[in-house]
């Protein structure tokens, strides 16, 4: 497959560490939407949102979603990248999206740094109720799903390799 392939998740869930290692496996280029986020702001995500708010967050992460321009690439995006329709149909217009499906007890066992990571959490919301509202949009765009549950990173890679091919 010559396009694009657009990792989408909850925060843990494997995208940038299984993007790297599928853009190898499959000659693609590799893209963090978090980072050009860092980078277009000078400053870390976390940063962002304490700083300027959740609103000024969610418009520039829609933006650079939105103003993206990728070829043959895999696209590791930040867990919020669904709540923006007009970015998703973006991204998807040049590919792929691939799920990368986690149980919120796999989630919560594998993020560490909820308080420093950047997570967009509307006031007041838990990551449980993150977790619920983010899985229907996260199988609303999704072309492909991969349960990662339970796999290491090698596994989950083949998987997304062998679907995407």
């Amino acid at each position: 497959m010559n396009g694009n392939i657009i990792l989408i998740g909850m925060p843990g869930c494997g995208k940038s560490t299984c993007g790297v290692l599928a853009a190898k496996a499959l000659c693609k280029a590799f893209v963090d939407t978090d980072l050009l986020i860092q980078e277009a702001e000078g400053c870390g995500l976390q940063e962002i949102i304490a700083k300027k708010g959740n609103d000024y967050f969610a418009r520039t992460e829609e933006r650079i979603l939105s103003e993206a321009d990728f070829t043959n690439t895999i696209i590791a995006t930040g867990g919020s990248a669904v709540y923006y329709d007009s970015a998703m149909q973006h991204l998807k217009a040049g590919g792929k999206a691939v799920y990368l499906k986690i149980s919120y007890e796999e989630m919560m066992r594998r993020i560490r740094n909820i308080k420093t990571r950047g997570i967009l959490l509307a006031e007041g919301e838990t990551m449980e109720d993150l977790y619920r509202r983010r899985c229907a949009l996260y199988e609303k765009y999704a072309d492909l799903t991969v349960d990662c549950d339970g796999t290491d990173v090698e596994a989950a890679v083949e998987k997304i390799c062998r679907s995407c091919i």
